[in-house]
Order: C-alpha cells, then structure tokens, then sequence
C-alpha cells in the first residue's frame, strides 16, 4: 500500500487526504501546530463537512513526510515558497509531489510547478491536481471530471490510475503550461461572474465566459502553451464551478465586494490578478477582463464603470 502526506488541514485538504484512503493509500494528514483547522481534526476527528476516516492519521510533524511516497500539497498558493523551503530542509528524494491548488506566484509570476521543483532534488516529480468539483458536492456524493498533469509522463499515468474511482473521473493532462495557467485565471473570471450577479447583470456571464476563454487562450499561447487548453477542464470545464455555484468562493467574494459585505474565506482570484497582469504586460498580452477586475477589487474604479470601460473598447472581430 503506498503512503501519501496531505499538507494543508482545511476542507479540500481534508477531503483529499479522505479521499486517498477510500481509493486505498495509507494517508497522513499534516497541520500546523495550533491551527483551529487541525484542532478540530484531533479533537472531533471531523470538520463542518466530513467525518474523517478511521484509518487517517494526523500529525503536526512536517517531517513525518519522509515515510510518503506522495506528498499532496492543499495550501494557499501565496505561501508555497515559504512551505517549500520547509520542505526543502528533509531533503526529500524520489518522492511524487501533487498540487492541489490554483494561483500564480504575485511576487516572480511563476507557476506552482515551477516553484516546487526549484526547491525540489531532481529525483522527485512534480504533478498538478486540477479542475472542477467542491468539497460540499463530492461529500454529498456528486462525481465530477479533473485532470492529473505533469512535464513526466510515468508520473501522470501512474496518478491517474492510482487515484481514480466513481467519484472523480480523471483525465491525463497533456499540456502544464495551458492546465497551470487556466486553472489559476478561471478563479479571475469567477470573481468577474461574482461582480455581475452583484450588480444584477447576470445575464453577461454567456459573454463573460466566451471572452474569458478567448483571452486567457492568448496568454496561455504567449507563454509557450496549447491555446486549446484553456477549453478544457482546467478552465472553461470548470466554470459552472466558479461562475455559477454558492460554494465558489470567488464569485461570493466579487459579488460580495460590489455589495459592500464583508466576506472572509480565501478567494485566489484576488492575487491571481496581480499575476496575470504581470505576466500579460511581460508578454505584450492584451488582458482586459483581468484589468476590469483588477480595477474594481484594488479600488481603481467601481464596478459600473469598469463594465463600461469593457463596452467602449474598440470594435472588432469576435475570433480576431
């Protein structure tokens, strides 16, 4: 039986270190000493959401990784460097690393895979775990379709197989660049979706959707990836997720902005943005969606005026 490590105790880490032990995995669950989220876990063996299994352990011990063959990483995106160099001291080898998260790196523009394998020795493998599903469906056992990607394709193939069941239908990933990239900007567009449900303009999220993949496929192609994965399940396959759910929280968190209420819970978009305009203006890409909720989020203008500033733009062919 091969061991996994789950890093990161909130609900989708949680729910991904459950879900490895009914696929089979001996799995460890890891959490800061003295995060209310692992708290909870030790003293209730359960969240708001899920019962954890008996077989799951958990620790607060970073270097219980060493017995894991995989070592599954839920955390916030802007905090990967810092866990990574954490990591980095166990000097881990021939270990699989999967990436359960969505974002880009404000402060260099690099994709998460790029960031753990420069902290990583050679001997590991890097994989990303994308697409579309919320921890509140699949605990009420609703499937869904993702996607496994990585630059190694034993890697991938073997992921694939060994985490697959009737809950998620996997995918192999055949393009890093494009998954990486779509995964992050769809958490952008969600917050876009969430601007016009609060402005009760519901209705443009048909043209938010085919502009968004539009303009994300040009980055992704500017940056050396496949334009046609952003049609995929990394992006416009998992749109219904964020632009449409209750449970996205980066459209609750963009509806919530433009009506003045107060929102709590993580929304990538919202650093996301900062990325993608770094890399867009590096790449000579033209990204207004991205500037639009750049604009409205960071203050630079109001909702109403951003959209309008989207209807003036020049005229042109839809597929130019």
């Amino acid at each position: 039986m091969e061991k996994a490590f789950v890093i990161g105790p909130g609900r989708w880490g949680t729910f991904i270190a459950k879900y490895l032990c009914d696929v089979g995995l001996d799995v460890t669950l890891y959490g800061r000493d003295g995060s209310s989220a692992m708290k909870q876990l030790i003293s209730e063996r359960k969240n708001e959401l899920m019962p954890l299994p008996e077989s799951l352990k958990l620790t607060t011990e970073l270097s219980d990784m060493r017995d894991a063959e995989i070592v599954v990483i839920s955390i916030g995106a802007q905090n990967l460097s810092d866990l990574m160099e954490e990591v980095k001291t166990f000097a881990p080898k021939d270990k699989t690393f999967v990436l359960c998260m969505k974002g880009i790196e404000i402060k260099t523009g690099k994709r998460l895979s790029e960031i753990a394998e420069e902290h990583l020795d050679p001997s590991n493998k890097v994989a990303v775990w994308l697409g579309p599903g919320h921890v509140e469906e699949f605990c009420a056992g609703r499937p869904n379709c993702m996607v496994i990607d990585s630059s190694d394709n034993e890697t991938k193939l073997r992921l694939v197989e060994l985490f697959s069941s009737n809950l998620i239908r996997f995918y192999y990933g055949n393009d890093l660049i494009g998954n990486e990239i779509g995964a992050a900007a769809k958490n952008v567009v969600g917050i876009a979706a969430g601007v016009l449900d609060g402005l009760g303009l519901s209705s443009l999220k048909g043209a938010l959707m085919s502009r968004g993949t539009r303009e994300i496929s040009r980055l992704i192609e500017s940056l050396g990836g496949n334009p046609v994965s952003v049609y995929g399940l990394c992006h416009l396959g998992d749109y219904e997720a964020t632009v449409f759910s209750p449970y996205s929280h980066n459209r609750r968190f963009g509806e919530a902005f433009v009506k003045g209420e107060k929102f709590d819970k993580l929304a990538e978009g919202y650093y996301t943005v900062l990325a993608l305009l770094k890399i867009g203006g590096k790449y000579n890409v033209d990204l207004p969606i991205c500037r639009a909720v750049y604009d409205v989020v960071y203050g630079k203008c109001n909702a109403k005026e951003a959209i309008g500033a989207l209807f003036d733009r020049s005229l042109k062919y839809e597929f130019a």
